[in-house]
């Protein structure tokens, strides 16, 4: 061995530079595409539960008509002028509100509604101005 000549390590040229770039990009790429599935996934689940619950509800509704055609006064219905009245829960924030008149079974309204007592939120805070 030649005592004389240091060792001196392999020079990376542009291509290896270029390599080490391309897989670096390519792997926040791929991760960034498993966030985006994930989040998708998320919501596909969110979604499909969502309707679930909608037409269970409107299941309900509709056996409750069906009670009310035959005759049958269920828990819940009230009487509203000329119309029967009730709702079916859906979610925790919605429910199925119905209305169907008592003449000709005429359904007057059969709509999505809040739950519960919409409460606005002013508290916002703004900047008034002084520094200090």
């Amino acid at each position: 061995m030649d005592k004389g000549k240091g060792f001196s390590p392999p020079a990376i040229g542009g291509a290896s530079l270029l390599a080490v770039f391309a897989v670096l990009c390519l792997t926040v790429f791929a991760l960034l595409s498993l966030t985006t599935v994930e989040a998708d996934r998320r919501l596909a689940e969110a979604a499909a539960q969502a309707v679930t619950d909608y037409y269970a509800a409107d299941c309900q509704a509709q056996e409750v008509l069906a009670r009310l055609r035959a005759g049958e006064v269920p828990e819940g219905v009230e009487e509203k002028g000329v119309a029967w009245a009730y709702q079916c829960p859906i979610s925790s924030a919605q429910e199925l509100a119905v209305e169907v008149r008592r003449t000709d079974w005429a359904i007057l309204r059969w709509q999505v509604v809040p739950a519960g007592d919409w409460e606005t939120d002013d508290r916002l805070e703004v900047w008034d101005g002084t520094l200090f």
